[in-house]
Parts: structure tokens; C-alpha cells; sequence
């Protein structure tokens, strides 16, 4: 297939036109106020599994709004320190699915947390959590879900999870609040950028082929779901282009890379018409942390680097972490 975005050295002079709005801090500092006062109580308890050498936890706890949300804690069961956490977050259609798919983080010397997506996991992997919140009308998937009104908006639930996710992990006994990490490919590596754009306890984020960037461009060059939810929306609505790219200033990855000062690691596909190319670099050259990087696989579509950067992943983050 011929490369479907910007190529070097095009690719290396491209700048993300998102502008930060002047109320971004203080629109995430009362949402997650808001959240932190609906209060809730974190449960954990044992899942039943064959692992003999990690633990591993069904947990749930308090989201957006109080509400409930699960996830998935697998420890290394032989520990004598506090470890470091790693949260990870979930591409878009995928829930938390099984405990047993991803062991390496765990059997790593991390404390693993994956987190499920509220509404979503039927795609291609399961979930537990719903979003019992509702919308003015959409476009199936949920791109659109309450896109009229910042407050409203899917996304905000969602990355509001996310940060909650870092509260109930980051008070546990086995957990080192110095070196906590967040982590997630496409959806989930946009969803990562969120959280360690708003929550400065974040200290490493990995950022594989990260959706939600750069909107204005993304929806212009992607050839495929989910961007697209976006394009037929505003086929329809034409009226509401103006509010829609108003709404996600506030929830593009561009701009909580502009907060965040943690190391990063970034990966991009350049065939990838997923998550088009320009829109992470978008992303990568606005990120605010001197220690980042971005890794290319030239020849790839929005699988990126698979095991490749896994591999990339582990040795990174165990170099920073001291593991």
C-alpha cells in the first residue's frame, strides 16, 4: 500500500495547529475534583487462575461520577519491596479482557494494573464496565457520544477513569508512589497521554501508535474507523463543526502532551491510516518532557511495532525504573 500521510522530511517539519484553550487546567482540575468527591471504596479480590508465580486481582474501583469501573492487578507473588506501577490502558472496542494475556509487566518486577473501558469491550477483546451515562445523538462507536458539550463528552468519563485508576493503585502497600507509569496502544496510548497530561505523579508514559491527537488533522487524513464516526457526524450535523472541534481541544492528546513533563516514549507506523503519522508526531513534538523519544516502523499499518516495541517497552521503562 502506498505511505498514506506525510513522509521525512515533510513528516519532520509538521506542527500540530491545536490551540490549548485558556481553561484546560482548571476544566480537568474540578473534573477530577468532582470525581474525587463522589467518593467509593476500592475492592480487591483474588481471581481464580491457574498462575502459580504471579497474584492476580479482580478489582473495582470509583470512576467518574463515583461510578464503578474494574480492571485487572497481576503481582509478582515473590516480592520483598515496594514495586513500581504500571498502569495500562486499552485500545478502542477492547475491554480489560483475561488476566493471564499480559504477564511480561508483572513477571517484569512491575506492579501491572490493566484497566477496563467503560462501554466498550465487545470488539475484540471483553469488558465489565458500562457507561450508564447517556448522550444526545451519535453516531454509532463512541467518538460522538456527547460531543456538543465539553462536560458531556465521552472522553471525559473515560479520562477521568484513568487518573481514578492511578488513585486507587498508587496508596497500596506494594506500591511505590515515586515511580508510577502509564501505557497504552492507539486508543489506550491516547488515553495514556491524558493521564500523564493531568496527573503529575506520572513519571514514564508509553505512548504506542496513540489515537485521539491532533483531531483537526486526524479527521482530514484518516482512512478508517474511528476518526471517521467523527467525518459522518458532521456530514449530517453540518451545523455543528465549529462546537464539535471546540469540544475536543479538551481531550486532544496534543494538549495534555503540552502539561506533561514525565519521560516518554512514542511509537508511530508510517502506513498506519488508523492514526495517521503527522498527528502523533503532532503529539510527540508538542510533549513538554526533555526526555522522549519516538520509534518508526516504516513499513507498518496500525499494528506498529507488536512484540517488537514490547521488547522496546521493557527495556525502557526498566532502565528509568531501576528494575
Amino acid at each position: 500500500m502506498p505511505f498514506p500521510d506525510l513522509v521525512h522530511p515533510a513528516l519532520d517539519q509538521y506542527e500540530s495547529r491545536v490551540t490549548l484553550p485558556d481553561d484546560f487546567g482548571a476544566f480537568w482540575e474540578a473534573t477530577l475534583g468532582e470525581a474525587r468527591a463522589a467518593g467509593g471504596q476500592v475492592d480487591m479480590a483474588p481471581a481464580d487462575t491457574t498462575l502459580k508465580l504471579l497474584e492476580v486481582f479482580d478489582v473495582t474501583f470509583p470512576g467518574f461520577g463515583g461510578q464503578k469501573v474494574r480492571g485487572w492487578l497481576v503481582l509478582p507473588r515473590q516480592r520483598t519491596e515496594k514495586l513500581p506501577l504500571l498502569v495500562q490502558y486499552v485500545g478502542y472496542g477492547g475491554g480489560r479482557g483475561f488476566p493471564h494475556e499480559m504477564l511480561h509487566w508483572a513477571a517484569s518486577g512491575f506492579a501491572y494494573f490493566r484497566m477496563d473501558t467503560r462501554g466498550q469491550g465487545a470488539s475484540w477483546s471483553t469488558g465489565a464496565t458500562p457507561d450508564p451515562v447517556g448522550s444526545t445523538s451519535q453516531i454509532p462507536g463512541v467518538m460522538t457520544k456527547g460531543i456538543l458539550e465539553r462536560n458531556d463528552y465521552y472522553y471525559r468519563r473515560l479520562f477521568t477513569d484513568a487518573v481514578r485508576a492511578i488513585d486507587a493503585m498508587a496508596d497500596q502497600d506494594f506500591v511505590d508512589p515515586e515511580r508510577i507509569a502509564v501505557c497504552g496502544g492507539s486508543q489506550g496510548g491516547g488515553i495514556a497521554l491524558a493521564a500523564a497530561g493531568i496527573d503529575s505523579r506520572v513519571k514514564a508514559v508509553m505512548s504506542d501508535v496513540p489515537f485521539l491527537c491532533d483531531f483537526p488533522r486526524a479527521v482530514r487524513v484518516a482512512g478508517r474507523d474511528p476518526y471517521l464516526e467523527i467525518v459522518r457526524y458532521l456530514a449530517q450535523h453540518r451545523d455543528n463543526k465549529e462546537t464539535v472541534f471546540n469540544t475536543l481541544r479538551y481531550f486532544d492528546g496534543v494538549n495534555f502532551a503540552r502539561r506533561s513533563k514525565a519521560a516518554a516514549l512514542f511509537s508511530v507506523a508510517l502506513m498506519d491510516d488508523v492514526c495517521p503519522p503527522s498527528t502523533i508526531y503532532g503529539a510527540y513534538k508538542a510533549f513538554a518532557g526533555s526526555d522522549k523519544s519516538i520509534i518508526e516502523y516504516e513499513f507498518n499499518n496500525h499494528e506498529g511495532g507488536g512484540p517488537f516495541q514490547d521488547r522496546q517497552q521493557m527495556a525502557w521503562l526498566s532502565k528509568r525504573f531501576g528494575v
